[in-house]
């Protein structure tokens, strides 16, 4: 059985986490921090396993040849085509790749948005003392802030010059969805691209990379995509992918740089070219297991649809929301739900540790985290409204305890 022949056994239902049979949290919310993997997630890597154990390298080709399967799976999340992505290990990896591609001039200058998850921030830093580049910090409180003086700064400072600009399509502490059609417009009437950093979105937010103008993409598997830690891809607009230079590529980013194993003798060359797209990135053997996994849970998500699971995880936050601030929390959530994912950031009540509070909300078995000083809950599909009634007598045992 591959991943695309599930049973109805397999089927992802609303509210539903029977497909999680092991999972110990009474209410897991913290999708936003690592999924736990499925029944059809676990298989998957299980069939892998014993394929190799079974057939040795000659396993080898069915699970590239699933890995194209998978990147189609994969461009109808994002609305892209398949021969734009690459696949990669994590979000910070595909970060990386396009810092250290991107066809910089010294002295050119950065955006980066200061409050950013620091995988959208450190690489860049890292390219900027590599090829002499300038950073520049705009606080992502002003996307908070509205949308319209948000816009107003970032092209005050497009204005100065920039080459590019990084911004998250979801901020991880408040879950605020930030305008990427509208940044993109910018960026290119200006003379700039848009990398986004898409962990926080994929899977449960709708993402269009076509619609929205976006330059770059990357993503990791184990947040919303509910796959495993260690898979991720990368999104290279066919527009920009010329442009790059090939910094990453190891010994499968060639042009037909697998055929000297199986095709006989004087097939070895090194002068073979690089391939100008976005796979360029596949420099070397992938993780097997993980990609097999990914498609699993993919294919769960494409069956509910992104649309339908973003409605679904948000009708339980706006349950969740005003329960939580009656009881004296402050919401971090944009009153627009049109900037809203599927995470409700709230701050505690005055003279409430956070820390100590999410500790105690978690020992009474719900999964919650605290990024920066934030508890952040996070439902995706199996999570069911009838949970927000747990996660209230969760907390309010907590603050109890306190």
């Amino acid at each position: 059985m591959t991943s695309t022949d599930l049973g109805p056994a397999s089927a992802a239902r609303f509210g539903d986490r029977s497909l999680f049979p092991g999972l110990e949290a009474r209410v897991y919310a913290n999708h936003a921090a690592i999924s736990p993997p499925s029944r059809p997630v676990v298989e998957a890597v299980s069939r892998v396993l014993a394929s190799y154990a079974t057939r040795g390298a000659s396993a080898f080709p069915t699970w590239m040849d699933q890995r194209a399967r998978l990147k189609g799976k994969l461009a109808r999340l994002i609305g892209a085509r398949a021969e734009d992505l690459g696949l990669v290990q994590s979000t910070t990896r595909g970060v990386n790749d396009v810092a250290l591609c991107f066809p910089w001039r010294a002295g050119d200058r950065v955006v980066l948005f200061e409050g950013e998850f620091p995988a959208n921030v450190t690489p860049w830093q890292r390219a900027a003392a590599l090829f002499g580049l300038e950073v520049v910090f705009l606080p992502v409180a002003d996307l908070a802030a509205g949308e319209g003086p948000a816009l107003a700064r970032l092209e005050a400072e497009l204005l100065r010059g920039a080459r590019l600009v990084a911004v998250s399509a979801v901020e991880f502490q408040t879950g605020l969805r930030t305008p990427i059609a509208a940044m993109s417009a910018l960026c290119h009437a200006h003379g700039a691209e848009l990398f986004v950093d898409a962990v926080q979105a994929c899977g449960a937010t709708p993402v269009d990379v076509v619609a929205s103008g976006v330059d770059y993409l990357a993503c990791g598997g184990h947040k919303w995509m509910m796959a495993v830690e260690g898979t991720g891809f990368l999104y290279v607009s066919p527009d920009r992918v010329r442009a790059l230079r090939p910094s990453v590529a190891g010994w499968l980013s060639h042009e037909d740089g697998i055929g000297f194993l199986f095709e006989g003798p004087g097939r070895l060359r090194y002068d073979r070219p690089v391939r100008a797209k976005a796979d360029l990135v596949e420099g070397g053997n992938l993780n097997a297991m993980g990609f097999a996994a990914m498609e699993a849970s993919l294919d769960l998500i494409l069956a509910l649809g992104v649309d339908a699971i973003h409605a679904h995880a948000n009708a339980i936050l706006d349950a969740l929301e005003p329960a939580l601030v009656s009881r004296g929390f402050t919401s971090l959530r944009s009153p627009d739900p049109a900037r809203r994912s599927a995470i409700l950031g709230v701050l505690p009540p005055e003279g409430v540790s956070v820390v100590t509070l999410a500790a105690a909300v978690n020992a009474l078995g719900v999964a919650c985290s605290t990024p920066d000083g934030v508890l952040r809950f996070s439902p995706h599909w199996p999570n069911a409204i009838g949970e927000v009634r747990g996660i209230v007598d969760a907390v309010d045992e907590a603050l109890s305890a306190l």
